[in-house]
């Protein structure tokens, strides 16, 4: 990568903006990235995307006169612009005029001596599909509990005895939210939009209230359903839009998904959902990797052939199918899974994006059952499938089961402990176990 002016070019096979915008407004566009000094220190850890774009972190003067000379050379017209302070750059998205293809422009922009970087500005989309379901025996006040066959295969009713996601603040990114379901009371802890006017059909709140449901549904509450960390608190970072108004599909480009990203990372919350698929996409790697090597666990969908988020090295790949699964890549019952639907229902969801969020509620139990920070290398090994079976509500042997990877934990714990009373160690905070690295199984 160069030094001096750093850009980092991207390319829309499409446009920005939803549907409607795309038929009215065929011009293709693009993203450039410019180096971008901050101007000062960053923001404290919780604040909104919004004070990050327009309170601590502005657009510097040699980044400004640089997207201005670009626009120019190129006979380019600016659309939208934004700081992601993350990566210290200014990104700038432009419609390339003249009837000329995106790609004439990459090819001339990848010859440019200040072009660090050229890649498509991709679109993702959530990977459900439609189904129906049959039952499992109930254990919770949860009216529908008995039609969630999924909570038994994950082992989650023995795994909640032990933990329910207290303390954990989850980022998801995704379609907006119905925050007002009665089985989300007090699980939404705050909503963030970085999809603009792009609200798209039906309200843009089916995948991302379904992927919420299966994390966090609160239980025992008389209502609906169970979720696999019910008390957890989800952060909504909403960077997708709904393309039909009775179907999940969405889709999200790669400014909207930096834009939540960048806020998600500032939010300061350990775990982030991506129930979306795609390409590979440099920028929102590089954005993955700033979070990873501040100790951000990222879960994401795998397509089945690979790409964004779930190739990324370090990220948590869930699948909805058992069988020969890339490293850090785990398998979940992902088939006629009930969870919820905005304006109070309920309904069957089937995909990888349910194997997303069922992986990340499992990782939330694990992160509130234990004050050690438990690393990814840590996670992989706790939740490696169960060589045999646990209890009657463990998993198949397959599938990742919360109740054997919280075993494993306490055993971890157990031994940890008993190594630092034998002198080994300091066992200050044992049974917490505060400080103390885990010897994971």
């Amino acid at each position: 990568m160069r030094r001096g002016a750093l850009f980092v070019l991207l390319a829309l096979a499409g446009v920005l903006a939803g549907p409607a915008v795309r038929a009215a407004d065929p011009l293709p566009r693009i993203v450039v990235a410019f180096a971008n000094a901050p101007a000062s220190a960053p923001g404290p850890a919780g604040s909104t995307g919004r004070r990050y774009s327009g309170d601590g972190y502005g657009v510097s003067q040699s980044a400004a006169l640089l997207a201005r000379r670009i626009a120019s050379e190129y006979a380019l017209h600016e659309v939208a612009s934004w700081p992601i302070r993350e990566l210290a750059m200014h990104c700038v998205v432009y419609e390339v005029t003249g009837g000329r293809s995106a790609a004439t422009v990459l090819a001339a922009l990848a010859q440019d001596p200040r072009v660090a970087l050229a890649q498509p500005l991709n679109e993702f989309h959530t990977l459900t599909a439609p189904g129906a379901a049959p039952g499992a025996p109930p254990a919770y006040d949860d009216p529908l509990f008995d039609l969630q066959t999924n909570l038994p295969l994950l082992g989650i009713p023995e795994a909640q005895r032990r933990a329910r996601g207290e303390g954990v603040r989850i980022a998801l990114i995704d379609t907006a939210v119905d925050a007002q379901h009665p089985d989300l009371a007090g699980r939404i802890l705050r909503s963030h939009s970085f999809a603009g006017a792009r609200h798209g059909a039906g309200g843009s709140q089916r995948h991302g209230t379904a992927m919420a449901g299966i994390i966090a549904a609160d239980a025992n509450n008389g209502i609906g359903i169970v979720g696999i960390a019910p008390r957890a608190q989800l952060e909504v970072f909403e960077a997708c839009w709904q393309l039909a108004p009775d179907d999940d599909a969405a889709v999200c480009n790669t400014f909207t998904v930096a834009q939540a990203l960048a806020a998600a990372l500032e939010s300061g919350a350990r775990l982030v959902n991506l129930s979306i698929g795609g390409p590979d996409d440099s920028l929102l790697a590089a954005l993955i990797g700033t979070g990873i090597r501040r100790g951000v666990i990222f879960v994401g969908a795998r397509a089945d052939d690979g790409g964004f988020p779930a190739a990324i090295p370090g990220v948590f790949g869930a699948v909805g199918r058992v069988g020969a699964n890339p490293p850090r890549a785990h398998a979940a019952p992902a088939r006629h899974v009930l969870t919820l639907r905005p304006h109070a229902q309920y309904d069957f969801e089937s995909g990888s994006s349910v194997a997303a969020a069922e992986i990340t509620g499992v990782i939330a139990l694990l992160l509130s059952a234990t004050p050690a920070r438990l690393g990814t290398d840590a996670i992989v090994s706790l939740l490696q499938p169960a060589p045999g079976p646990v209890s009657v509500h463990s998993a198949a042997p397959a599938v990742v089961n919360a109740a054997a990877a919280l075993a494993r934990l306490d055993l971890s714990q157990q031994r940890t402990c008993s190594a630092a009373r034998g002198g080994r160690g300091d066992a200050a905070g044992c049974p917490a176990l505060a400080g103390h690295a885990l010897d994971v199984l």
